[in-house]
């Protein structure tokens, strides 16, 4: 390091990656939420469904498909009315929560259908012989069976987002991406990206492991 002391690196790392912590944390919340809702209901509502209501699920299925076709440099850009709407300012990590739950829900929600589409659909049809609820089915067969999948696709989303929360920084969304542009790039500090990228690189490696070791855990139930 030719100008930043080692306690000033630390300092800056701790502040990053605690932003990045909440700003990526709070998102896969809403996400998981959002995520699920929509997915579970594109797989109910498409034909042959329990609610099957093909008008629906074209619909959900044609926001799911223009959300993740929006590259998410775009949509930072494109709602910052909205986001400004929400939290009254466009910068800041309360402002970038908004973009990247827009941007993930999507995502998240086309493997949720994946999951719940692996469901046999003969546990189904044995569920609703036995006289199950719609609601029964959707909670104690659909989404338990599902469940290693759905893990392991909020664990990929959970990666995702963690990407998309650095490309947030662009645009003064706060976190490692942030000082990565403020200092890596307009002050030519090559040796602080370098640990901001291994940063991120362990942070990564870390949440892989603890998702890969849920899906695994609920696998083996």
């Amino acid at each position: 390091m030719t100008e930043m002391t080692w306690p000033e690196i630390f300092d800056l790392l701790g502040t990053g990656t605690q932003e990045t912590a909440w700003m990526v944390g709070v998102a896969t919340l809403f996400t998981a939420i959002g995520g699920l809702l929509i997915g579970v209901l594109l797989v109910l509502t498409d034909r042959g469904g329990l609610l099957a209501a093909r008008p629906v699920n074209a619909v959900l299925g044609l926001i799911v498909n223009i959300g993740r076709s929006v590259p998410f440099i775009v949509l930072l850009v494109a709602i910052m009315p909205f986001t400004r709407l929400l939290v009254g300012t466009t910068i800041g990590t309360d402002a970038a929560i908004v973009p990247l739950t827009v941007g993930a829900i999507p995502f998240f929600a086309r493997l949720v259908e994946t999951s719940l589409r692996e469901v046999p659909p003969d546990v189904i049809a044995a569920a609703t012989a036995m006289g199950a609820t719609r609601r029964q089915i959707v909670a104690k067969v659909l989404l338990r069976e599902a469940l290693p999948g759905l893990v392991a696709g909020l664990s990929i989303t959970v990666i995702a987002l963690i990407g998309y929360s650095a490309m947030a920084g662009a645009i003064g969304g706060g976190g490692l991406g942030d000082l990565a542009i403020r200092y890596g790039y307009q002050r030519f500090e090559t040796d602080f990206m370098i640990i901001i990228v291994v940063v991120l690189v362990v942070l990564v490696q870390i949440l892989q492991l603890v998702g890969d070791g849920f899906v695994r855990r609920f696998s083996h139930r």
